[in-house]
């Protein structure tokens, strides 16, 4: 698996995901605090997730453990300051855990403060966070999950947007070819506006992609063409064979 990237998720998404990442990892009663449908949680009094480890002792004895998570969705290292809020309502309802899942990293003055705070106050529960390499090995072999947040290998919606902009293009322009040898050759008539707008627009296609790269091309490479941009319109949603230009 490559590098996971959390970076097409917006706030509400990447809580999802560790809402059912937690539920994959084996933790019970998962709570996601949410309660609103806006993509924030302002009222989640100090966590988005409140769920139970299920732990067994040595004489085979079994309990629960109680954690708090708060999810932190941010490109750039998530800052101390935004860490208070889990630390002060854990304090006050002495959860076994607090944890901070951080789509990316914690900035060095993050950790800092959360070494800080444990030497000095002496926290009745332990304090834990995930960053995004941890996230990646605790993903591993989660195919079902990555491919529900598009993070499994799949390709996301601007990838796609892009290649099925290259095979219109593409076909448009062998397209055009046809039509140019038609009129050049006197079989067919061009209003003059619309002719060199469509010169403009092949020469601006050969420009893109390079001459090389547009033709000629035998059955079997025009049918791949077409095969693929019918395709990518499919999953973006038009009808199989949509091959209008």
């Amino acid at each position: 698996m490559d590098s996971l990237s959390f970076d097409g998720l917006d706030e509400a998404g990447f809580e999802e995901f560790c809402f059912d990442l937690l539920r994959a990892l084996g933790f019970v009663n998962v709570d996601w605090r949410k309660g609103t449908g806006l993509a924030a949680s302002p009222a989640d009094r100090g966590r988005d997730i409140v769920c139970d480890l299920e732990r067994a002792d040595i004489d085979g004895t079994k309990h629960f453990e109680t954690w708090f998570v708060d999810c932190k969705h941010y490109k750039k290292g998530v800052p101390p300051e935004k860490l208070q809020g889990l630390l002060t309502w854990g304090q006050a309802e002495r959860p076994h855990t607090v944890l901070v899942i951080a789509s990316n990293f914690l900035s060095n003055p993050a950790k800092d403060f959360l070494k800080d705070y444990e030497d000095r106050n002496r926290p009745p529960f332990r304090i834990k966070y995930w960053e995004r390499p941890t996230l990646e090995r605790l993903s591993q072999g989660r195919a079902d999950l990555l491919d529900k947040y598009l993070l499994g290998g799949l390709r996301d919606q601007n990838e796609i947007l892009a290649a099925e902009q290259e095979f219109f293009d593409k076909v448009w322009h062998e397209r055009h070819l046809l039509f140019r040898h038609r009129v050049e050759s006197g079989q067919e008539t061009a209003p003059a506006g619309i002719w060199e707008r469509a010169l403009q627009a092949a020469e601006e296609v050969r420009h893109r992609y390079g001459e090389d790269q547009l033709g000629p091309y035998d059955d079997f490479e025009w049918g791949m063409i077409n095969g693929k941009l019918s395709a990518l319109r499919w999953v973006l949603g038009d009808d199989w064979d949509m091959l209008d230009t």
